[in-house]
C-alpha cells in the first residue's frame, strides 16, 4: 500500500505542491521569522516553492508577509535565496 503524499500551497504561486518540494517559513511563539528546514517548528507556517523567481516575487509583493501576519526580514529572503542556489 503507498503511502499519501503530505501536499501544501506555495502563498505566492497558490499551486499545490508535495511538502518536500517546499520551503517553510515560520514565525515562531517569540515573534522570530526563521527558515523551517525540518518542517516541524512550532508557530505560523508559510510555504513558498524552491524557486529564485518565486523568493523574489514574495520580497517584492510582501505577500510572505501578509501570510504570516509580521514583518519579513531581508535576512530571511536572503537565507532563501541562498537555499535555492544551492539545491541548484
Amino acid at each position: 500500500m503507498t503511502r499519501k503524499v503530505p501536499m501544501r500551497k506555495c502563498v505566492i504561486t497558490q499551486t499545490m505542491h508535495p511538502k518536500k518540494d517546499l520551503v517553510r517559513v515560520v514565525l515562531t511563539p517569540e515573534k522570530e521569522v526563521v527558515v523551517d528546514l525540518t518542517g516541524r517548528q512550532n508557530g505560523r507556517g508559510a510555504y513558498l516553492v524552491k524557486d529564485k523567481d518565486v523568493i523574489l516575487k514574495a520580497k517584492k509583493s510582501k505577500r510572505l508577509s501578509q501570510a504570516l501576519k509580521h514583518e519579513i526580514p531581508d535576512v530571511v529572503y536572503e537565507t532563501l535565496l541562498e537555499l535555492v542556489d544551492d539545491e541548484k
